[in-house]
């Protein structure tokens, strides 16, 4: 049966300005993309200057959004303060934060060096407060927003080599459970997505690693992972992607402080 125009749920984000991390690629990519298709504003962050600018070129090609971009490294506090005044500057608002960092060093509980643990703390707890310290200001002067933190499923249950990620990104869970308790009343929500087992660049990363530890392939490392979920398969970026959308939105409104998984299944736990 056709869907009728008015079956069609809208997001309202036209004219939203969504400030997105770690944007160039993986997860951050696909959520500007999925963002700019729904007719936000993007303001786009990374390292590196010529794939940033290749990406918002894409997305103005594909969507025609607007597109600012923003090359600095977000592990130093200077530099996310620039990116916020930056983007208030050239929108004169902020209204959902995308906050998705590189993750930390691939390390061992047992054996991760001082350097790897400080890294670690940088990339994946600190960045999350400054992001989100720095936007909430701009965020009560419009009367509310969004913040999106982008952690992973590794908060749930350890898996090899990440033993940095579940323990840095279990203070992000716990951090924001107490901001959405603090700016709750502003009409600020707070949410934590969690990718499983979906195909970026870091994925690839531990699995080549993993593959080398045992002696396998890589092709049978990412046959090994697809048949670990429910589903059977590897998950695409933009599969996450359509929920920070929604929870960047408006039809969001009674959703705050919760994690949610996008994994396909991996996770077994019955609370989650």
């Amino acid at each position: 049966m056709q869907k009728r125009e008015t079956d069609l749920m809208d997001l309202e984000l036209q004219g939203k300005v969504a400030v997105i991390g770690g944007a160039s690629q993986g997860l951050g990519k696909a959520c500007a993309d999925v963002l700019a298709e729904e007719g936000a504003k993007l303001v786009l962050c990374s390292r590196t200057k010529d794939t940033l600018d290749k990406t918002a070129e894409e997305i103005r090609d594909v969507t025609g959004a607007e597109v600012l971009t923003f090359a600095g490294d977000l592990e130093d506090y200077d530099t996310i303060k620039e990116l916020i005044n930056t983007a208030v500057g050239h929108y004169g608002k902020i209204d959902i934060m995308v906050n998705n960092s590189g993750g930390p060093p691939l390390a061992r509980s047992s054996n991760a060096t001082e350097e790897q643990w400080e890294t670690a703390v940088q990339r994946s707890l600190f960045f999350f407060a400054r992001m989100s310290r720095e936007a909430i200001p701009h965020l009560k002067e419009q009367g509310g927003g969004r913040i999106i933190n982008i952690l992973a499923s590794s908060v749930y249950q350890p898996i090899p080599n990440l033993a940095l990620s579940g323990a840095t990104r279990m203070g992000v869970v716990a951090f924001a459970k107490s901001l959405s308790d603090e700016v709750g009343k502003d009409g600020i929500l707070i949410n934590n997505v969690c990718p499983g087992s979906i195909l970026t660049e870091r994925m690839l990363s531990n699995v080549t690693n993993r593959a080398n530890e045992l002696g396998t392939s890589v092709e049978e490392g990412l046959s090994a992972r697809a048949s670990e979920t429910a589903v059977g398969r590897i998950g695409d970026p933009k599969e996450l992607a359509y929920l920070v959308a929604f929870l960047a939105s408006s039809r969001s409104s009674y959703i705050t402080g919760t994690t949610m998984l996008v994994d396909g299944g991996l996770v077994r736990s019955v609370l989650s």
